[in-house]
């Protein structure tokens, strides 16, 4: 009886879990709406690692939820710092953002560093976006990619977890 109470009970916990898969470009104006939605409705934090990030309309969304209070890191890929197109000099100059440059780990051979490749939001420590699509125009109208959301709380407390130790190695832009 034990048995079956405790696997009714890891069932309940289970059953309200929110995820979705989008694949796009089948699902682009669902994800890119789904993203919008939990960007806008965030309550205290949004923490983005990002390798590459050109969406102005993104970009306004993050800017609107620091003015609302809410705090924002941003992990961006070194080789953002060159990319003209990309948001982050946009980004980093309103308060309760606070944008990072973060480079892969150095090559055994010490000739060059790998690249931050991550795509990847977690809103309000408790809902976690994650896939292959970077935040541009392209990816989220044109491009095969996916984009995954999870609130499962191992799940997002695990990235959450990689996250900060992400922060840690980031140099300030």
């Amino acid at each position: 009886m034990r048995k079956i109470l405790a696997l009714c009970l890891c069932l309940c916990a289970f059953s309200h879990a929110r995820s979705e898969l989008f694949m796009m470009p089948y699902e682009q104006a669902q994800a890119l709406k789904s993203l919008q939605t939990a960007l806008k409705t965030a309550q205290k934090s949004i923490d983005i690692s990002i390798y590459s990030f050109t969406n102005r309309e993104l970009a306004k969304t993050l800017r609107d939820s620091a003015k609302r209070g809410v705090k924002v890191r941003i992990i961006f890929d070194e080789g953002n710092r060159k990319d003209s197109r990309s948001v982050i000099g946009y980004l980093d100059k309103y308060n309760n953002i606070t944008a990072c440059l973060l480079k892969g780990k150095k090559a055994q051979n010490g000739n060059y560093h790998g690249i931050m490749h991550q795509k990847m939001a977690i809103i309000d420590e408790n809902l976690l976006f994650i896939g292959s699509a970077n935040w541009s125009k392209n990816a989220f109208e044109n491009n095969y990619e996916t984009l995954f959301y999870d609130d499962d709380t191992h799940i997002v407390r695990k990235s959450l977890k990689y996250f900060e130790d992400m922060f840690a190695s980031c140099k300030p832009f």
